[in-house]
């Protein structure tokens, strides 16, 4: 008899479908309070109250960050830019967040909640919800999916984050969180690629469809010499495509291709500087 996998309770529509996700993510907050059925807007200071469902004015230094946050790189300039406009008009959209005895955990809104900070803003409004471990990972990685926040490896380790903390298969994770199964699996293929390239898309010095390009080199120095020259040839897609092509090309056009060792050193130490 199969073992039972690990089961992942009510599943991210029973909280909320991608329509209302989109709604909470992106609409005010007066319109929040009639998604949610509410109109109350409590302040919380560590008193006891019925928070579930609820707006609250909660303290920012009782929120933690979720671990599961599916992206790493934050753009610095945009968060200066967010942060004087909270500065000036608030924070119109709520962050959404789950009880965790006398404190918080956010589940969505952290580029909100980090610009906040910055403003030096002391509370931020936010909705609070029941939420299991599986459904705050379903649910950060919806909200970065909706907004194109994730570049194409953080999106292939969040995948993979989640199917391997699971144990779910493709297919099932693509009905969970509502992603082609297809999509699933070509972003999961960029993590069969050396860790050289994977930074060089981590950086966004190469993108998603040079990664899927140089998946169809099977030598991992050829993989590496075209990825180099790829950046600092600033190469188009079409133009790698090109290059794979003539590895299969005779040997004098692939002795013509060769790319010098210190090209892939000078690549590389573009992505660490």
């Amino acid at each position: 008899m199969a073992k039972q996998k690990r089961k992942l309770g009510r599943g991210l529509n029973s909280l909320l479908s991608s329509t209302r996700l989109q709604k909470i993510v992106e609409e005010p907050q007066v319109q929040m309070n009639e998604e949610l059925g509410t109109a109350t807007q409590t302040y919380f200071d560590g008193e006891t109250v019925n928070t579930t469902g609820a707006i609250l004015d909660i303290n920012i230094d009782r929120i933690n960050i979720n671990p599961h946050q599916p992206r790493k790189l934050w753009d610095q300039e945009k968060l200066q830019s967010l942060s004087l406009s909270i500065k000036s008009n608030g924070v119109i959209q709520p962050i959404l967040v789950r009880k965790m005895g006398d404190r918080f955990q956010l589940i969505a809104g952290e580029r909100r909640l980090k610009a906040s900070k910055l403003a030096g803003l002391k509370t931020i409004p936010a909705v609070v919800k029941d939420a299991t471990e599986a459904e705050v990972v379903e649910w950060a990685l919806v909200e970065n999916i909706h907004r194109a926040d994730l570049n194409a490896l953080e999106r292939a380790k969040a995948y993979s984050h989640y199917i391997n903390e699971f144990s779910l298969t493709q297919q099932e994770a693509s009905q969970r969180i509502g992603e082609n199964r297809s999509t699933i699996a070509n972003y999961m293929r960029l993590l069969d690629l050396p860790t050289e390239i994977q930074e060089m898309v981590n950086q966004n010095m190469l993108s998603m469809g040079h990664a899927r390009c140089l998946l169809g080199v099977d030598d991992k120095v050829d993989k590496l010499n075209l990825a180099a020259k790829a950046v600092r040839a600033g190469w188009s897609v079409r133009a790698l495509e090109r290059q794979v092509k003539r590895l299969s090309a005779p040997k004098e056009e692939k002795e013509a291709m060769k790319v010098n060792p210190h090209t892939v050193d000078l690549a590389l130490n573009m992505t660490r500087s």
